[in-house]
C-alpha cells in the first residue's frame, strides 16, 4: 500500500441534478431514482488538505471543472446546461465530501491517462 500525495472530493448527486440529468434521457433509457444517481458517485484528486481554508480553496479552484465533467457525463455538447454554473449551484446539486488522504492499494504503478489535451 502506497500513500499518495493527493487529497480528494467525492462527489454525490442530490435531487435537483438527478431532475436534471433524468430530462436528458432518451427513449431508450428509463428516468433514475436519486438512490441510483448516488450508487456511483465519481472522486477527483486534487492538491492534499492541510486545513478547512484549503479544502474550501479547492474547491473553489475545480468546481468548474468537476460540474462540467459532471453535466457531460449527460449532456455531451452541453446543449441543455445551466447557463449560470456557480459554485453556489454546484453545492447544490452535489454533495461533496472531501477526503483527506488517498491510498493506493496495488503495486502496478498508475497509469496516467489524460481525458483532455
Amino acid at each position: 500500500m502506497k500513500l499518495i500525495n493527493r487529497s480528494a472530493f467525492a462527489i454525490f448527486p442530490r435531487q435537483p441534478f438527478a431532475d436534471w440529468a433524468n430530462q436528458q434521457q432518451d427513449e431508450l433509457n428509463q428516468p433514475m431514482s436519486l438512490a441510483e444517481h448516488r450508487a456511483e458517485g465519481n472522486v477527483y484528486l486534487t492538491a492534499e488538505f492541510q486545513s478547512e481554508d484549503d479544502v474550501q480553496q479547492q474547491l473553489a479552484a475545480h468546481y468548474q471543472h468537476i460540474f462540467e465533467n459532471e453535466l457531460a457525463a449527460w449532456d455531451e455538447f452541453a446543449d441543455h446546461w445551466p447557463k449560470e454554473r456557480s459554485l453556489a449551484l454546484f453545492q447544490e446539486w452535489f454533495e461533496v465530501v472531501p477526503q483527506v488522504m488517498a491510498l493506493d492499494l496495488l503495486q502496478t504503478p498508475l497509469l496516467l491517462a489524460p481525458l483532455e489535451d
